[in-house]
C-alpha cells in the first residue's frame, strides 16, 4: 500500500474517501472547515443527534454530492483533552474498518486533529501506517479458501508537518517485522518446525545483502558441549537447530548486539506432560525466536548503521522412549550442571546454551526473548512484557524503548535472593525453583546464572506474544526490540 503526506485543502484532494475525527469535547479543526461549508448538513445531523463521538463509532456521510469526497467517514474519538495512545490505536482501528466495509482504493485522513498529548506528529504517522499494514494481514495460510485482496491502495495523511517520509519508511518496516513474527507464529507445528526455520532464515538471507546465516545441526552442538540444549530435543524426531542471523549495517569493528530467541515449535512438555486442553497453543512456544526474525526483517528494510546478531534455538519438545525424565542431571555448555525436576520447563534449558555460545561475540548487549512461563500472565495479564536484566541501565533502555514505540514493557527484579530457589542437593542448580511463587522470576534467575560476563536482559512475552487463539499471534515486541537497537545509533 502506498503511504503519502499530503498538505491541500479538502477542495483539493483526490481520494474515495475522507476520514474526520470527532471528539466530545471541542470540534476538530477539520471538522470546523468542513461543517463551515456545509452548515445545513451538519446542522442537521447534530439536530438528529447523528454525529457520535465515542471512540470508535463511525458515521458514514455518502450521497452528498458537494462533499470532498464520494464518502466522508466521521469517526469516533472520546476526549480531545484525554486522547490517549490506546485511544489512538483503537481509533485508528476502527478507522481501517471502516475503509475495508466501504472497499474504496483510496482515502485521506485529517491526522493533524489525532495526535495524542506528549507525541509528535511523526510518531502518530509512524504508528498509524504500522497499525494500518498490520490490521490488513490475515492468517490464510493453511485455508482452502483464501482472504479476499485488499482493495485499499493509497493513504494520505492530512497533515501540515514537513519530512515524514522516515515515519512512514519506519512505520512500514515495523509492520512488515511484525507480520513476519506473527505468520511464524501462527503456523501449524507440523509445517513450521526446526527444519523450516532454517529455511526462513536462508530466504531472509537471500532476500537481504546485510544478512548472513550460519547454522549449527547437533553434531555442532554436540562438540560444543550444549548438553542442556539438547537434552530437551532428545525425545523428538526432528532435529535440532542453532541459527545465527548476522545482521551487518555497522563498522567491523563493531561490538554486535544480539538477540535470543527461543524457537520450541511445538511443546508437549516432555515427560512432564501438559494437560490436553489448550495444548494446541503451544505452536507459538517459538514467539521468541519469531520476533528474532521480525527484528531482524525490519531492520534489514531499514538499513541501520549497526551490527546486530540474531541467535534461534530451534526444538521440539516431545514425549518419547528416549525423552529426557525428571531428576536427570544434564551438563551445560557453561560446563554447570542441572537438575532437570520439570521437563516441561524447556525453554530455560535451550536458552542457557545459547547464551553461553553468544559470549564468542563480544556483545556489546544481549536480550533473549521468550514465552518463558505461564507465571508472567498471572503478574503482569497481557499487557506489558517482563522485563530483567541484570544492567540496570539496560533494563531502562528496553522499557524506554517499550514507552515510545508503544509496545510496552515492565522492570521486574532480579535480586540475588531468588537464586537460592535454584539450589539442588545433586547438582550446581535445578530448573525450576523450590516452590510455586515468582515463577516468572526465578526462570529468569536461572538464565541470569549463564550471563555473568555481560550485559544482558531476558523479555518473558508469554502474555504479549499472543493471547488468544481467535487474535493469534501479536508480533511484539518487535516495536520494543526495533526501537531498542535504533537508539544505539550513535
Amino acid at each position: 500500500m502506498q503511504f503519502n503526506v499530503n498538505h491541500s485543502a479538502f477542495d483539493a484532494i483526490d481520494t474515495d474517501a475522507l476520514v474526520i475525527f470527532l471528539f466530545d469535547d471541542e470540534d476538530a479543526a477539520s471538522l470546523t472547515a468542513l461543517s463551515g461549508t456545509h452548515t445545513a448538513l451538519f446542522n442537521s445531523l447534530k439536530d438528529q443527534n447523528l454525529l457520535a463521538s465515542k471512540v470508535g463509532q463511525v458515521t458514514p456521510l455518502i450521497g452528498h454530492a458537494d462533499l470532498p469526497a464520494s464518502q466522508v467517514l466521521l469517526i469516533g474519538a472520546g476526549s480531545r483533552a484525554k486522547l490517549s495512545e490506546n485511544n489512538f490505536i483503537k481509533v485508528i482501528k476502527a478507522t481501517l474498518k471502516a475503509l475495508k466495509q466501504a472497499k474504496v482504493s483510496s482515502a485521506s485522513l485529517a491526522l493533524d486533529d489525532l495526535i495524542p498529548a506528549k507525541r509528535s506528529v511523526a510518531w502518530s504517522v509512524e504508528k498509524a501506517t504500522e497499525l494500518m499494514l498490520t490490521g490488513l494481514y490475515q492468517y490464510d495460510t493453511t485455508k482452502s479458501k483464501k482472504a479476499d485482496s485488499n482493495k485499499l491502495e493509497r493513504l494520505d495523511y492530512l497533515v501540515a508537518e514537513q519530512n515524514l517520509d522516515t515515519a512512514i519508511r519506519t512505520g512500514r518496516a515495523l509492520a512488515h517485522g511484525m507480520n513476519v513474527a506473527r505468520e511464524l507464529g501462527n503456523l501449524p507445528a507440523n509445517i513450521c518446525n526446526p527444519d523450516y526455520l532454517v529455511e526462513q532464515a536462508n530466504n531472509l538471507a537471500d532476500a537481504y545483502d546485510e544478512i548472513s546465516v550460519e547454522v549449527l545441526g547437533q553434531k555442532e552442538m554436540e562438540a560444543l558441549g550444549m548438553g542442556s540444549f539438547l537434552a530437551v530435543t532428545q525425545g523428538s524426531a526432528n532435529p535440532p537447530y542453532v541459527i545465527v542471523m548476522k545482521y551487518n549495517g555497522g563498522k567491523s569493528d563493531e561490538k554486535p548486539h544480539v538477540l535470543v530467541g527461543k524457537g520450541l515449535t511445538f511443546d508437549a512438555g516432555g515427560i512432564s506432560i501438559k494437560p490436553a486442553a489448550g495444548m494446541e497453543d503451544m505452536k507459538y512456544d517459538m514467539l521468541g525466536a519469531a520476533s528474532v526474525f521480525g527484528t531482524l526483517n525490519t531492520l534489514a528494510e531499514l538499513k541501520p548503521a549497526l551490527n546486530v546478531i540474531g541467535v534461534i534455538c530451534a526444538a521440539e519438545n516431545m514425549c518419547s522412549g528416549t525423552a529426557t525424565r525428571p531428576g536427570d542431571v544434564v551438563t551445560s555448555m557453561s560446563g554447570k550442571t542441572i537438575e532437570v525436576i520439570n521437563t516441561d520447563a524447556e525453554g530455560r534449558l535451550v536458552l542457557c546454551d545459547a547464551l553461553t555460545y553468544v559470549d564468542r561475540f563480544e556483545p556489546a548487549s544481549v536480550v533473549d526473548i521468550a514465552t518463558l512461563t505461564g507465571a508472567v500472565i498471572v503478574g503482569l495479564g497481557h499487557h506489558p512484557t517482563a522485563v530483567y536484566a541484570n544492567n540496570e541501565e539496560l533494563q531502562q533502555q528496553l522499557v524506554s524503548a517499550g514507552q515510545a514505540s508503544w509496545d510496552r514493557g515492565w522492570p521486574m527484579p532480579l535480586w540475588e535472593e531468588y537464586n537460592e530457589e535454584l539450589e539442588s542437593p545433586f547438582a550446581d542448580l535445578r530448573n525450576i525453583g523450590a516452590g510455586r511463587a515468582a515463577g516468572s522470576i526465578t526462570a529468569a534467575a536461572f538464565l541470569s546464572e549463564f550471563t555473568r560476563d555481560y550485559n544482558w536482559a531476558h523479555l518473558d512475552i508469554a502474555g504479549t506474544g499472543w493471547t488468544t487463539a481467535k487474535e493469534g499471534a501479536t508480533g511484539r515486541p518487535v516495536g520494543m526490540l526495533t526501537r531498542y537497537l535504533l537508539d544505539r545509533l550513535s
